[in-house]
């Protein structure tokens, strides 16, 4: 099987040493063995990503020596991505939900719930599609899907330091974790980033998804979207995260860390890599 991965930046500001620890890795992982590595721009946010930012990270992985064999766009593929949203909900598998944050909070909060964690209590569960408002979120019905892939094997395999090995989707621990998760919020034409992240990869052709650990949770509710729509299932490598240095995980608003402000001050991509442990 040939190797085809990718890295996926938004562009929405400047990269950070995060991010070039895992379009290195990647990229590294791809080139040996031959195989691809293809940047991918997350870019359905429209107000947020900008074309200076999307200039700004091809310039930051060309200066550490990275190369790709295609730069790809998700904005293109909306239409697309709602077609698939369309299927879900001729299958039974969504409902709109008019739920704010504080009556999910009310409703987590009642003591007839039982519930220790922030998964959406169902509150609008059982609402038919009909019933839409322009102002509602839609909800994947989660019990729904999984007894619909009742007989599937919901496996994958991941190759990441932390958990390395088979895994296996498991319903419970899934309902009780996940829950009927938001795919696309009130008023945006734009699905959730786990369902155009999982389309993509099967459309692209990618085998390997390397990406950073904190996304490990959504990979159960990707392999169940696979399993729905008949894709395959990639091979996964959860990464360690670069922190800062009260163990903190970097983000865009670390300016500090971007490599921009690196390379300005002289860094080479040599020293870029000794940072991040490559």
């Amino acid at each position: 099987m040939a190797f085809v991965t990718r890295f996926a930046p938004s562009p929405t500001g400047p990269l950070h040493l995060g991010h070039a620890y895992s379009a290195i890795l990647a990229h590294d992982m791809a080139r040996a063995t031959g195989g691809q590595f293809i940047l991918r721009m997350e870019d359905t946010d429209l107000e947020r990503c900008k074309p200076a930012y999307e200039t700004s990270v091809l310039e930051d992985l060309a200066w550490l020596g990275l190369t790709w064999d295609a730069v790809l766009h998700q904005a293109p593929n909306i239409t697309a991505y709602n077609t698939r949203l369309e299927r879900l909900a001729e299958m039974g598998l969504l409902y709109p939900c008019s739920c704010t944050r504080a009556d999910i909070r009310a409703a987590l909060a009642a003591p007839q719930e039982g519930v220790t964690h922030a998964v959406y209590p169902g509150l609008c569960r059982g609402r038919l599609m009909a019933s839409r408002t322009p102002g509602d979120a839609l909800r994947l019905d989660l019990a729904a899907a999984l007894a619909s892939l009742k007989d599937k094997d919901l496996s994958f395999a991941e190759t990441g330091p932390k958990q390395p090995g088979l895994h296996c989707v498991d319903p419970t621990v899934a309902l009780a974790e996940i829950g009927d998760i938001i795919v696309n919020r009130k008023g945006e034409d734009i699905v959730a980033y786990f369902l155009a992240s999982a389309f993509d990869d099967a459309d692209q052709g990618i085998t390997h998804v390397i990406r950073g650990e904190d996304l490990f949770a959504f990979t159960p509710i990707q392999v169940i979207l696979q399993h729905l729509f008949g894709l395959p299932t990639p091979i996964y490598h959860h990464h360690i995260l670069i922190r800062d240095g009260i163990g903190k995980r970097l983000a865009k608003r670390d300016d500090a860390r971007a490599l921009a402000k690196f390379r300005a001050e002289g860094a080479t991509p040599d020293e870029i890599r000794r940072m991040v442990g490559l």
